[in-house]
């Protein structure tokens, strides 16, 4: 494959498909061990955080892999602690949480943006460090990824979205602001990038230009980056019928009478 040619969706599952089934092992030693996994998504509108959540959920349990993506906070919830809200999402034993976009929003869109105050940075900036550090501290597994993607490339994925009625609802307002503070959100990140890389929760900044790349590139990452997850399957008996399966029986359905409520 020439250099900078994307991959193709053919070559993209094939590539998936073996490591799909490591995150199913991964899975199934989470939940033999009682282990607690946090995965935030990062990055810019467009960068593919949906599709990368998509790609380590989807052959998973649901009951057992969550996605969290919390709208903006509520009256109440400006008036908590900042963190408070995100800490009800946070993992049980045996289960993995990921978050399409997480706390570090504070950071990136609220700063850039003018949703919160330059005080509220910077205390968020101190705290993170060790908010993360008590999360790491108490067992749980955190991993952070920064999807990048160059302007151009976000350019031409917002006009898909216009144009693209299936897509659409992708595309608001914030967005479309957004698009005019490219490098007001590379500052912003930078100074994030700074304050929060550390050694007990480190970001991995993962090249999101070909989305389907950058996917095989961060699942692997994950994979690599966990312990020994080598959990047997368990041994399920599976004895035969007895019988000749039996056949559905297919009534016929009859019409629902018109409802009319008496006046």
């Amino acid at each position: 494959m020439a250099k900078g040619e994307k991959l193709k969706g053919k070559e993209y599952r094939e590539l998936l498909e073996p490591m799909t089934e490591e995150l199913v092992g991964m899975a199934r030693w989470a939940r033999t061990t009682g282990a607690r996994i946090v995965v935030l998504f990062e990055g810019r509108d467009t960068a593919g955080k949906g599709g990368a959540i998509s790609a380590v959920r989807d052959k998973l349990n649901p009951r057992q892999c969550r996605t969290v993506a919390l709208s903006k906070p509520s009256e109440e919830e400006l008036t908590q602690w900042y963190f408070q809200r995100y800490i009800a999402h946070l993992p049980h034993a045996g289960e993995i949480v990921l978050f399409d976009r997480s706390w570090y929003n504070r950071a990136g869109v609220e700063k850039v943006m003018g949703y919160a105050t330059e005080a509220q940075v910077e205390a968020f900036l101190k705290q993170v460090p060790v908010f993360e550090k008590l999360l790491t501290d108490d067992g749980i597994l955190v991993f952070k990824y920064w999807l990048t993607t160059d302007q151009d490339n976000q350019e031409e994925r917002l006009k898909e979205r216009l144009e693209d009625p299936l897509k659409r609802w992708k595309l608001s307002p914030i967005d479309l602001a957004a698009r005019e503070k490219y490098d007001a959100y590379t500052k912003a990140r930078e100074s994030m990038l700074k304050a929060t890389h550390t050694s007990h929760a480190p970001w991995t900044l993962v090249d999101f230009n070909d989305q389907k790349r950058g996917r095989l590139t961060l699942v692997r990452h994950l994979l690599d980056h966990l312990p020994d997850t080598h959990v047997a399957p368990p041994e399920i008996d599976f004895p035969d019928l007895g019988h000749e399966p039996s056949a559905e029986s297919y009534g016929v359905l009859q019409p629902i009478p018109d409802y009319r409520p008496e006046h």
